[in-house]
């Protein structure tokens, strides 16, 4: 095997396409996409983050959606992500999203995006978002058997050296199971 450095860059798969949510102070819904998150504990998640317009409503609202990007809402994804609301204060309704009053939170869930996790701020500082996550939502139209099934949901993934996002592959293995073939 011949390995190739390429130095310290932020590039890791899959890098999950998040799409976090909020209100501003008058109820108007903002989204921007994210890719440098992960769940860091049985009900957190992490993003790193700059200074947004959605930072700066998350500060007010102490709340926050984050859904997950799809194969058939890449264009959306990506325009959240583009764009800044503090230069296009319409970028939601611009994307093609419709937002939902969360029942859980003070944030807004997107119609077009079937799966959510709905946060409360535990922390920003440091350009790291931490949240608690109250609760997850599913559409009933992404679950097989009660649970959510990934080849309905269809999430996409960030691929940070090519710049493109890439529908995730089949199945390969199972989880706590097939490494018990090595005890």
């Amino acid at each position: 095997m011949s390995r190739v450095n390429f130095g310290a860059k932020p590039v890791m798969y899959p890098m999950p396409v998040l799409i976090i949510a909020t209100y501003d102070e008058n109820g108007v819904p903002d989204a921007m996409n994210a890719a440098w998150g992960i769940i860091t504990d049985m009900n957190e998640i992490s993003i790193s983050m700059s200074e947004h317009k959605t930072t700066e409503n998350l500060a007010k609202t102490g709340a926050f959606t984050v859904s997950i990007g799809t194969e058939d809402t890449v264009v959306a994804c990506d325009y959240v992500g583009v764009e800044s609301a503090k230069k296009v204060p319409d970028k939601f309704s611009k994307s093609g999203f419709h937002a939902a009053k969360s029942d859980f939170v003070n944030a807004p869930l997107i119609d077009e995006l079937p799966m959510a996790l709905e946060c409360k701020v535990k922390s920003f500082e440091d350009g790291i978002l931490v949240g608690d996550i109250v609760n997850v939502n599913a559409d009933e139209s992404i679950l097989t058997d009660g649970k959510i099934d990934p080849k309905k949901l269809k999430p996409i993934s960030y691929d940070p050296v090519n710049n493109t996002y890439l529908a995730m592959g089949d199945k390969v293995g199972n989880a706590f199971k097939d490494g018990l073939k090595l005890k």
